[in-house]
């Protein structure tokens, strides 16, 4: 499936620079794309899982500045509108995601809360 309208993800300059550096630098990238996921874990209850893969039938497929994301549909609800960056710091360098739904985040900065999840984590709680 592949999304004509604005693209749910966005991707900074640099981001799009070394994901074409990295997919260029693979013998077999043929297709690949980057797969912007999300998946339970970590100490705030969801973790971001981002690889190069193929695109599912059920894939959202999304075309920016030449580079091809992908996102399943479970993942969709929790990305929608986040863009990815690549940082590079004092404590190394890889891909960023700033999602505007997220509420909380572990003070490590590896998991996160979203606001769909916000009112269950607090009933859950009491």
């Amino acid at each position: 499936m592949t999304d004509e309208t604005q693209a749910a993800i966005s991707l900074t300059d640099k981001a799009v620079g070394k994901i074409a550096e990295l997919l260029g630098s693979q013998q077999d990238a043929g297709g690949q794309a980057l797969r912007v996921a999300v998946r339970g874990g970590g100490c705030s209850g969801f973790q971001y899982a981002l690889a190069f893969d193929q695109a599912k039938d059920d894939d959202h497929v999304f075309e920016v500045d030449g580079v091809s994301v992908l996102v399943d549909k479970v993942s969709m609800q929790f990305v929608f509108g986040s863009e990815v960056d690549y940082v590079e710091g004092l404590q190394g360098a890889g891909f960023q995601v700033n999602n505007p739904n997220v509420v909380a985040a572990c003070g490590c900065g590896s998991s996160f809360q979203v606001k769909d999840d916000a009112p269950a984590a607090e009933t859950a709680a009491v």
